[in-house]
């Protein structure tokens, strides 16, 4: 595949022997100076599908990025569907406004679709960038910072109180014994995306990386003994005048069940010498600060938007999904590019939802972009409508979206792809 840009850029998929010079161009998109050791390229050739990786040349030199991978979402009540996972975007400075994104976001949305993803997702590094693609944010994250010595936990206590128990362990462990538990997690969070095998070698250091620093990890294990939570961390040593001013960044703490989530943050805000826990990304209904006495010790240092979602096929996201609440409701979806519009009648009930195209007035009028804010459960049609970004056709509709759609925890998305 090869696109001429009005210019002499041209825009077409990668050779495998020009992965070094195309991470380059992802290094000078994020304003890295310098290029990936040879080991970051070989270690990357093993994950890369070339036939989803874009470069666009100009004299020789790649001068803007885009790559793709497959991913599932899992979406409220726990399905998860196939979307396309947009990534490593960035087009240089020497080369902005020329359409060079623009091309290279269509070539692979067409992609997505025909390959039957439901949606494409990404993480922002812009808010402004990609609601112009028909994305919407989706998934909110929230981080907080702990001041240790304030949160009136009980230092004095040794073991978790429901009985489990906490172990430090190793890489190897890690990759043995934590897929399954993500996978637990995935199944029951809407918002949280799986996690491959490379994904756990790079997290643990088992592949080449230049920003690696051994961390702590620790596994909770339930009273019956299966693994139920990990918590991933390091510490920045810091003593000043004998006394130690510690602090513990984490880097990953999943949880099956209550009690392991309470163990794992119990543990950290109590351990010693650790006067500071940064969270790293939570979701922004994250438990931590109700299970502080004083809920004031942590302070919210990030709130943002974090995962996109670019409605693809609009029956195959609803009807996947469930429910508050039974219902019905016609939405009109506007989207220049085709994929998600019409007008379709949402039909919920307790046994599943069908999503149809219809002929009924519509009710509720947006775009491609503001149905994906909705799609998990996060934003709410009344705050939208509010705004003049979705259109109420019949009174009373975005309440009844909400009705449907939102959900009694806000999705969260761990990762950062």
């Amino acid at each position: 595949m090869s696109t001429g840009t009005g210019t002499d850029t041209v825009i077409r998929t990668i050779e495998e022997t020009e992965l070094a010079d195309w991470l380059l161009g992802v290094h000078t998109g994020f304003l890295v100076s310098t290029p990936a050791t040879k080991e970051e390229v070989e270690a990357r050739r093993e994950s890369t599908d070339f036939s989803r990786t874009q470069g666009a040349f100009d004299a020789g030199r790649c001068v803007g990025t885009f790559r793709s991978f497959a991913q599932r979402l899992t979406l409220p009540g726990g399905t998860a569907v196939p979307v396309s996972a947009v990534t490593n975007v960035t087009v240089s400075a020497t080369h902005r406004r020329r359409g060079l994104l623009s091309r290279m976001m269509e070539t692979d949305l067409r992609a997505a679709k025909e390959r039957g993803d439901a949606a494409a997702t990404l993480t922002a590094a812009e808010y402004p960038i990609y609601g112009r693609f028909g994305f919407g944010p989706a998934v909110s994250v929230a981080a907080w910072e702990v001041d240790t010595a304030r949160t009136g936990l009980d230092r004095r206590r040794s073991a978790p109180e429901c009985g489990g128990r906490l172990d430090f362990v190793d890489g190897a462990a890690v990759r043995e014994l934590a897929p399954a538990l993500h996978e637990r997690v995935r199944a029951t969070r809407h918002g949280v995306v799986d996690r491959d095998e490379r994904w756990w070698r790079f997290a643990t250091g088992d592949l080449p990386r230049t920003d690696w620093t051994e961390p702590f990890q620790v596994l909770y294990r339930s009273p019956d003994g299966s693994v139920d939570g990990l918590l991933t961390y390091t510490v920045d040593e810091t003593w000043v005048a004998k006394r130690p001013q510690n602090t513990a960044s984490v880097r990953d703490l999943v949880a099956a069940t209550p009690a392991a989530e309470r163990a794992l943050w119990h543990f950290l805000l109590t351990a010693d010498w650790v006067m500071t826990v940064k969270t790293g990304p939570r979701a922004p209904d994250d438990i931590l600060p109700l299970l502080l006495p004083d809920p004031r010790a942590a302070r919210i240092t990030t709130q943002a938007d974090c995962v996109w979602l670019r409605p693809l096929d609009v029956p195959a996201l609803l009807e996947a999904r469930t429910y508050a609440a039974p219902g019905s409701l016609v939405v009109e979806v506007a989207d220049p590019d085709g994929y998600a519009a019409g007008r379709w009648l949402l039909d919920a009930a307790e046994d599943g939802a069908s999503c149809t195209p219809t002929d009924r007035p519509a009710e509720l009028s947006l775009t491609a972009g503001e149905l994906g804010c909705l799609m998990l459960g996060d934003e709410s049609a009344v705050r939208l409508a509010a705004v003049g970004r979705v259109t109420e056709d019949r009174p009373g509709a975005a309440a009844r979206a909400d009705t449907l759609l939102r959900t009694s925890r806000r999705p969260w998305c761990p990762d950062i792809f």
